[in-house]
Formats: C-alpha cells, structure tokens, sequence
C-alpha cells in the first residue's frame, strides 16, 4: 500500500483501521484526515512530557482515565512506547465490554505493555492492578464529572502531568439553573445564567476554572490553551497541569469564593479537597 502522506512512519496500519482513522482498504477520508489530526495534535502536546518524565525516571506509567476505546493510549503506545523497552500504559473503564475490546485489540497489535482496567475511580485508586504513582494522566474527552474523576485518581496518584480535554460538563449548569431563583436575589451576576443557553456554556466554562483552581491548589502549574482549531471540534479546550512544589496560595480561597458568589456551595465536595 502507497504511504499516506498525513501518517507518521512506522504508525501501525492496522490500528489506524480498527480505530476507523482508516478505511478497511487502507485509505483516508475527510472525517477520518480530521479525526487523524486531532490525534496527532495532542499527542504533539504529550509527547514533550513523556520525554520530560523518561528522563528522569527511565521509565514511564501513563493511566488513560475515562479511556472508553482506549483511542489515546493506543495512539501514544503506538507512537511512543512501541519503539522503546520500557513504559506502561493503563486504560481505566467503567463499562466491561469496551475494556474487553481494548484488551483483544492489544493482544492481536502485540501492543504487551498495555492494561485494561474495568474499574470504577475509588477502585483505580486504590487497585493493586496499578502502581502506587502513576507519571502521567490523560481523559480525552471523558464526559461530564468523568473528568473530575481522572483528577481525583491523579491527585491520589501524585501525577507528574495531567492532561485534560473536558466534554459535556452539565453538572455546574443543572446546579446554577437549580439554584436560579435564590441566586436572582443574591446577586446581579445571576444574568449571566439567567437564560439557559448561557447556563449552559456559562457552566461549562465555570467548571473548568474551577477544576483549574482545584489543581493549582494541589501545587500545580495549570495552562489552559485549545486543542485544535474550533472548525474541528467545539469540545476544544485542553488543560494541562504540571506538579510543581509549591502551591497557589491563594487557589483554594478563591475557589471558595467563587463557589459562594455563585451559589455553587453544594459542589464543595467536588472541587475542595
């Protein structure tokens, strides 16, 4: 078969296949060229960190949280670890049938140093499936408090990198519109959610700052940039936060403040601890 011009030498084929990037005869269409670059653009902004944490360490654990099809795992194992002797990458999900499918995937490849976890988050926390620290985490996508959940798993893990790409986030929204009323008399600020359409995109935003927040107030160093450009994806935003040892002194404060300001209190548990 003729080399595509957009595929990386030496990127296995037939994963791009099963991961429908390619077409069963091997061939790229316009979908598939702008799913392939997504993939390959964030994977431009991980590959600096794998080779930050090799460095160090001399070897590598990558924990894919939220992973459903493993999509990212297989995509950085093929492009990363494939070539060398050492790293380990671990997809954790919830649903059997997908980590099932990860797993025979992963066999038929040869891909050895993968694993697939059907767990919950307080599972992979504390699973002895999985080492005590984990170098990098990733959640591509993860849908809604999903992400919320690889943080906590990567905070427990005392993650060198986190790198997030959140989706869908409705809980803050459903909390703002829950609390509407209330907040009308507590604030002016309220217009700002007062429509639902802007509910929605307002708690979007507002959940990622204050999962920034959150991060910079575990000590952190947290930049906040787009994936790819928003004629390919509005879920765009890509959070990546760097362990640093030092706190942002005044990261939790403000968080709380916020969370007051916007009647948001009962979210507490989820974004301060």
């Amino acid at each position: 078969m003729n080399q595509i011009h957009e595929i990386k030498p030496d990127q296995s084929i037939e994963l791009l296949k099963e991961l429908h990037i390619l077409t069963r005869d091997g061939k790229l269409n316009q979908d598939s060229r702008r799913k392939l670059k997504q993939v390959y653009h964030l994977f431009h902004f991980i590959e600096p960190l794998l080779d930050e944490v090799l460095a160090a360490r001399q070897n590598i654990a990558l924990a894919d949280h939220g992973a459903g099809k493993s999509y990212l795992g297989f995509i950085i194992y093929d492009l990363f670890l494939k070539s060398r002797e050492v790293g380990l990458i671990y997809g954790i999900e919830t649903r059997e049938e997908l980590v099932r499918k990860s797993q025979n995937l992963a066999a038929e490849l040869g891909f050895t140093r993968m694993s697939f976890l059907n767990l919950s988050t307080e599972e992979s926390i504390h699973s002895p499936q999985l080492p005590g620290r984990i170098d990098v985490v990733t959640a591509l996508h993860a849908c809604d408090t999903a992400t919320d959940d690889a943080i906590k798993f990567a905070l427990n893990k005392q993650a060198e990198f986190i790198v997030l790409v959140p989706c869908c986030q409705a809980e803050v929204a459903a909390v703002l519109n829950k609390n509407k009323n209330q907040s009308f008399g507590k604030t002016p600020l309220s217009e700002i959610w007062r429509h639902p359409i802007h509910a929605r995109e307002f708690g979007s935003h507002l959940t990622n700052v204050l999962r920034c927040l959150l991060l910079e107030s575990h000590g952190y160093q947290v930049t906040v940039t787009e994936l790819v450009g928003w004629e390919h994806s509005m879920k765009n935003e890509l959070i990546i936060a760097k362990q640093k040892s030092a706190p942002r002194k005044n990261a939790q404060q403000r968080l709380e403040q916020i969370l007051r300001e916007f009647n948001l209190e009962e979210l507490r548990d989820r974004f301060i601890y």
